[in-house]
């Protein structure tokens, strides 16, 4: 080969290596939650299905466990692009917007049948406000129903009054207030050592934080009132996503769809394993009496009413959806 021909060659595999190069997106992707929480589970699952999906040409690097940003910084990181892609809880952004707050306000959706038809009358306006902060939805993972950890017995709401409740968002600071308990501020990430130090003593969580943390080693009651199912969303910065390739865009939003009912499946399914984990490491779980249901929803039903002024008129057709 002469040295002309060699050289024009040799472009040629390097034109064709920059294209391949140039193809291929790597995205910073914080999450919150621990590796063995179902919610990371389930996004490295769909993580893996983006790559297969777009050919290898659009992958994650996944920094779980708040490692990259604390879970109240993960939607402005991907609102900034400083993530390009990101898992938030709704109701920590309550304050920001009512279409935040519905996921956590407490007995509005009780069980899983009516929490994902919540997020079907939700998702337009979720889309929307998201939207005009530059950010797209891909899809959402509801957790567990919620229910009370505490480490006295509750004959009434007032037993909760002046304990340390775990605060993780507006909403549930505000069921503090309600019921008079003592609103503290803390993330899964430093939750178990808050409750080791005695810093909390009582919250409202799901089972599956119940099971990550071991809450069986400082808490001793569960009394379990499926107050609300709040929702983890994974939400894209909109330009980020709007340079992708066609084929990346819907390799990206083919998984998602698949990622939604997998989260949603699989949060269903491991609700009576998580709670059958803890009852066996001594974890007492209580049916709430119907006194005591009753009390704990005519004690909190003031935030509905809050919220659906608050809300406005698309608070009054999202509910109306909602309730047909």
């Amino acid at each position: 080969m002469s040295g002309k021909k060699a050289l024009v060659a040799g472009l040629a595999v390097v034109g064709l290596w920059g294209s391949t190069a140039f193809a291929q997106t790597k995205w910073d992707f914080p999450t919150a939650y621990p590796e063995v929480n179902f919610h990371t589970q389930n996004i490295r699952a769909f993580a893996e299905n983006v790559e297969k999906l777009s050919n290898g040409e659009l992958s994650f690097n996944i920094h779980s466990n708040a490692s990259l940003f604390k879970m109240p910084e993960i939607k402005r990181a991907v609102q900034g692009n400083q993530a390009q892609i990101g898992e938030i809880i709704l109701t920590a952004y309550a304050n920001e917007d009512p279409i935040f707050e519905l996921d956590g306000v407490p007995f509005v959706a009780s069980g899983y049948d009516a929490a994902w038809k919540l997020y079907q009358a939700q998702k337009p306006f979720l889309e929307k406000k998201l939207e005009s902060q530059g950010m797209k939805l891909l899809f959402t993972v509801a957790w567990p129903p919620q229910g009370i950890f505490v480490n006295k017995e509750l004959n009434s709401v007032a037993d909760l009054k002046g304990l340390k409740w775990r605060a993780y968002s507006p909403v549930t600071s505000k069921i503090a207030q309600l019921v008079g308990a003592q609103p503290v501020t803390i993330q899964q990430a430093e939750l178990s050592q808050a409750l080791a130090t005695g810093a909390v003593n009582a919250l409202m969580t799901s089972s599956a934080t119940g099971y990550d943390i071991k809450i069986n080693e400082y808490i001793k009651y569960f009394y379990d009132n499926e107050a609300w199912l709040p929702k983890n969303a994974v939400i894209v910065n909109k330009k980020a996503f709007d340079k992708l390739t066609e084929s990346q865009q819907k390799a990206l939003l083919d998984a998602a769809t698949q990622a939604e009912k997998a989260g949603w499946d699989l949060s269903r399914e491991k609700t009576n394993f998580f709670k059958g984990e803890l009852e066996k490491a001594g974890l007492k779980m209580i049916t709430p009496s119907e006194t005591l249901q009753k009390e704990f929803v005519d004690t909190t039903k003031v935030m509905l009413e809050d919220w659906t002024k608050k809300a406005g008129a698309d608070g009054e057709k999202l509910l109306e959806a909602y309730r047909k």
